[in-house]
């Protein structure tokens, strides 16, 4: 397989910059893999989708503000030998990817521009936060340790730090986004993205999905770069991805381990159960995945899946290709396209049953 094989034309204007007025009223295209059918429908349908004994599994984990903006701190001696009059230098992003297990002041990050954060460089990204490249990793990626306190790290981040929205949303982070690039059921902090899918719901279809015979599961998969890399080789399969934390408690595994069917909601969901799937069960406890499922992969846990419209040539299109069909689920999207649907983050939604 390669990654082309995975293409399709989608036009600049359907990429969903904001999100909609409610969160409910998204449109949902009802993919029936039996049949090779779909439907358009609306998001507000998906309740009466739900079966007595069905178990909903959604992606607990909260979005934090990981983008953050700063200067690099130059040297007293590089100020006095330019003239300049502090010693601030050009804007550095550094966007934080993960904590590493090391010491709660350590993280993997992505910097631009890279070139000018070499080992050594320190940069000044608010007040009191401040923060040192000890290490480079692959694809350009840094270890930087933060200069302070290590319980005032989380706080000086929400402070600093901006909505970590996708690259194709073209435009800064707004105060709404803080709340609505954050699921109802947003629990666990420590994502660097949204799980898509679940910005759909609201506390009211949450109860009607109850109300419809559901139990609802949470757990945990801390989205990171595993989640939205780009794929970097041309031949699928030797591609990898970037180790991701979950966490299942042990009444959402006894939940979704006796549901008649495993609604997921999100392929970070779905990566959860598979990754920690044992002869069609799934463990309770905390791990890691790299997990990578592409067509030929045999699903354990995931009965149906809710999930968004994903980007070409993309790990999670692959993971729908491989529960739907890649041709049948190619041939979906270009309907979607052409119906007019919103893609990505912040757009429309499709449900395979």
């Amino acid at each position: 397989m390669l990654l082309t094989d995975f293409d399709f034309h989608l036009p600049e204007a359907q990429i969903a910059q904001t999100p909609l007025a409610e969160r409910d009223q998204s449109r949902m295209l009802l993919v029936d893999r039996a049949a090779r059918t779909w439907n358009d429908a609306g998001f507000r349908d998906f309740p009466s989708r739900i079966r007595p004994g069905d178990c909903l599994v959604v992606n607990n984990t909260r979005v934090f503000p990981s983008r953050l903006i700063g200067k690099r701190i130059g040297t007293r001696a590089h100020a006095k030998a330019s003239g300049q009059a502090d010693y601030l230098q050009g804007d550095i992003e550094v966007f934080l990817t993960r904590q590493l297990p090391e010491s709660p002041l350590l993280w993997e990050a992505l910097v631009k521009p890279g070139r000018k954060m070499p080992v050594g460089e320190q940069v000044l990204l608010g007040e009191g936060l401040t923060a040192e490249v000890v290490d480079r990793s692959e694809f350009g990626a840094r270890t930087i340790r933060f200069h302070c306190h290590p319980d005032d790290l989380s706080g000086l981040i929400q402070q600093h730090g901006h909505v970590p929205l996708p690259p194709y949303i073209r435009r800064g982070d707004e105060a709404a986004d803080r709340d609505r690039y954050q699921t109802v059921f947003a629990a666990e902090h420590g994502s660097i993205a949204a799980p898509t899918a679940g910005l759909h719901f609201t506390p009211a279809v949450l109860q009607q999905c109850r109300d419809a015979g559901a139990t609802i599961a949470e757990v945990t998969l801390h989205v990171g770069l595993g989640t939205f890399q780009p794929l970097r080789h041309t031949e699928v399969t030797a591609n990898s991805l970037h180790t991701e934390r979950y966490e299942i408690s042990e009444q959402a595994a006894d939940q979704i381990n006796s549901a008649r069917r495993r609604v997921v909601v999100g392929t970070t969901s779905a990566r959860t159960l598979e990754g920690s799937a044992e002869r069609g069960r799934v463990r309770a406890g905390a791990g890691e995945t790299r997990i990578f499922i592409y067509p030929g992969y045999q699903f354990q846990m995931v009965d149906a899946l809710l999930t968004n419209f994903h980007l070409p040539q993309s790990s999670l299109l692959m993971l729908v290709c491989a529960l739907a069909g890649k041709d049948f689920t190619l041939n979906a999207y270009r309907h979607a396209v052409e119906a007019g649907y919103r893609f990505f983050s912040y757009g429309d939604c499709m449900f395979v049953e």
